[in-house]
């Protein structure tokens, strides 16, 4: 059969397959437990499931503009403002079908094939392969293993006349790393002196800990003219399923997203819409509720790994993941055979302990795992004493 290059060069999402993979177990009565989803487990707040059957009732159920409904680009401006001291009108924010849609929009309308585009390690794994989709070329950044963030020395010997986008991601998964805002001003005056854009995804942004307050690239002076933000209400306000994502930026690139949407998708969904509009609208104690649950599972998967010999890792201060370095443990053997990469380890994990993790090779990480805290404590604290016991039986 032929298939075309650009499909046959990407590879499929390896938090997908690993999640996949546990629900099948389960399904076959294997008592899995999973680190390995990126989405929170609780349920959508009433408030906005409610605005959902509202709008159905009401008969909301037909086209919307392609890039969304003028109301929910209200509500997205004002959240902007309120909360990221950022104006956009509405002929500058775009709504399409969940972030990961609104990245793809992104990086299509800036990058031609050839381009550069500058991606920190580690990197979620949709980045790399939307950059192959648009035929431009990543060039991956090396971070420091021990803290997980890239120096701005490594940033400015890797851009070159061909450098188009810089994809930041703050918070970031894998790593719950939040950008300091020293390091996002050098990198706005770099992306100044050397004429490329910003994608800053910031779908994590109310989920930090310790009192972390990440900023926004599109801030800085000179910014906002060469930053399209992404976000959605998936993370936040556990609406995964809903497919709502919405980016802001110039308005000639937020046009070009548009005319792309419109000959894929058409419109995001209308229900879904109004759910998201809900959302934004909802009272702010919901999220910290959520944010406090994930406060005391973050806790207690540093405190169970912390008791593994010579796992390290860097305190996560946003998002839910913990990444690790497993590296140590690529030198031992099971059953006779070498463990000879994090993907290996991982397998193991599922097959032996009954436990689901990503390997950090989908990160561009050899050597680490990636552990979702978004599941409850119980199963946290039951699949770490598994995780712990078998590792120390290495």
């Amino acid at each position: 059969m032929y298939l075309s290059d650009r499909v046959k060069n990407i590879a499929p999402s390896a938090t997908l397959a690993i999640s996949s993979r546990a629900k099948a177990m389960k399904k076959d009565g294997i008592d899995v437990i999973s680190f390995s989803a990126g989405e929170p487990d609780f349920d959508t707040p009433s408030p906005i499931k409610e605005a959902a059957k509202q709008a159905i009732d009401q008969g909301f159920t037909k086209y919307t503009p392609v890039g969304g409904t003028l109301e929910l680009k209200q509500a997205i401006s004002q959240k902007l403002l309120r909360e990221n001291n950022l104006h956009y009108g509405e002929s500058e924010i775009i709504v399409s079908c969940g972030a990961k849609h609104s990245l793809y929009n992104a990086i299509l309308s800036l990058c031609n094939p050839g381009d550069e585009v500058l991606l920190p390690k580690p990197y979620w794994v949709t980045y790399l392969e939307q950059i192959k989709l648009a035929e431009a070329k990543p060039i991956l950044l090396d971070c420091n293993p021990a803290t997980l963030q890239v120096e701005i020395e490594k940033i400015e010997e890797a851009i070159s006349p061909r450098t188009r986008l810089f994809i930041l991601n703050n918070p970031s998964n894998p790593s719950g790393v939040i950008w300091e805002e020293e390091t996002l001003e050098k990198i706005a005056l770099l992306a100044q002196k050397h004429d490329f854009y910003l994608v800053s995804d910031e779908i994590y942004e109310h989920l930090v800990y310790d009192n972390a307050r990440p900023k926004s690239i599109a801030t800085f002076p000179g910014m906002k003219e060469r930053t399209v933000i992404i976000n959605g209400v998936s993370k936040t306000f556990s609406m995964t399923g809903w497919r709502i994502g919405y980016a802001a930026g110039p308005k000639p690139v937020v046009d070009a997203m548009a005319a792309l949407q419109s000959h894929s998708t058409s419109n995001p969904t209308s229900i879904s819409q109004k759910a998201s509009l809900a959302a934004l609208e909802c009272d702010p104690a919901i999220i910290q509720n959520m944010v406090s649950r994930f406060g005391a599972r973050r806790k207690l998967m540093m405190d169970k790994i912390s008791s593994v010999p010579e796992v390290r890792f860097p305190v996560p201060k946003g998002a839910f993941y913990l990444f690790a370095d497993f590296s140590p443990y690529l030198e031992k053997s099971f059953q006779g055979k070498i463990i000879s990469s994090s993907l290996t380890l991982s397998e193991l994990l599922l097959q032996e302990a009954r436990v689901a993790t990503v390997p950090g090779i989908a990160f561009g990480m050899e050597g680490f795992l990636r552990l979702s805290y978004a599941t409850s404590e119980e199963l946290i604290e039951e699949g770490m004493n598994r995780l712990v016991e078998f590792l120390i039986s290495l």
